[in-house]
């Protein structure tokens, strides 16, 4: 016998103030209490954690499907789920989004910086291939990960998620407010759009609207919601012995 393990998946609202609408919404994993990833990812077997984490994806489509979400839809991808098999894990998750009648624009890849990126020409080869499947491309937590601007010249990303602890408290960090106008400039000039990710207070908001910024995911827009939603039992050969 083994313990049973299980998940569920939050989805967050992503807003475009000017639009007035949500255009997007983020898949986040989280345990059927509310608890975070890592703890989720506590319980998977070490060698197991990039095929659970792609079957935490097929799930979480599935359940968009079911809910009837017809923005674009956000999944993670670690540089080592892309790397993984040159791409295959993200071909299967864009085949599936298909067959569930999602387009493929609708999907919007997100490269998290949350670990070493060990080959970053093969992860920009296999994701420059992954443009023609017309799906949108974005990198993670951008300003507090591994390769930083590297990536940004290199993925050209179509998206960047500015990492939240650079803006907490920018309407009175001087330094901060530096940086960020320094990322949006390098990004109007790339043609690459800013989502300010993790905002919480008016001040914030006020600040980067005022410098240009439109599209926001925090807590003063919406928390994630996973109350009421299914919970999906890990199976054993995914679970840590």
């Amino acid at each position: 016998m083994y313990e049973e393990v299980a998940f569920t998946h939050a989805f967050q609202p992503i807003i475009n103030i000017e639009q007035e609408k949500t255009v997007a919404c983020e898949v986040l994993l989280r345990g059927i209490n509310g608890d975070s990833p890592t703890h989720v990812f506590s319980k998977i077997d070490q060698k197991n954690l990039i095929a659970f984490d792609q079957y935490s994806r097929e799930k979480a489509l599935n359940l968009a499907s079911q809910l009837g979400i017809d923005c674009s839809i956000t999944l993670n991808f670690t540089p080592g789920s892309i790397l993984f098999d040159e791409g295959s894990y993200v071909e299967k998750t864009i085949d599936i989004a298909k067959s569930l009648g999602f387009n493929p624009d609708q999907l919007v890849l997100e490269i998290t910086e949350s670990e070493f990126i060990y080959d970053l020409i093969r992860l920009t080869d296999i994701v420059n291939k992954l443009r023609s499947k017309n799906v949108v491309i974005a990198i993670d937590d951008f300003g507090a990960g591994y390769a930083g601007l590297k990536m940004l010249a290199d993925i050209h990303p179509d998206i960047i998620k500015i990492d939240m602890d650079l803006l907490r408290n920018i309407s009175v960090s001087g330094p901060r407010q530096s940086i960020i106008r320094a990322i949006y400039n390098v990004c109007e000039d790339l043609g690459i759009d800013i989502l300010a990710e993790g905002v919480e207070t008016e001040a914030e908001l006020t600040f980067l609207h005022n410098i240009g910024i439109n599209i926001y995911q925090g807590f003063l827009f919406a928390k994630p919601g996973f109350e009421h939603l299914p919970k999906i039992t890990i199976p054993p050969q995914f679970i840590s012995k």
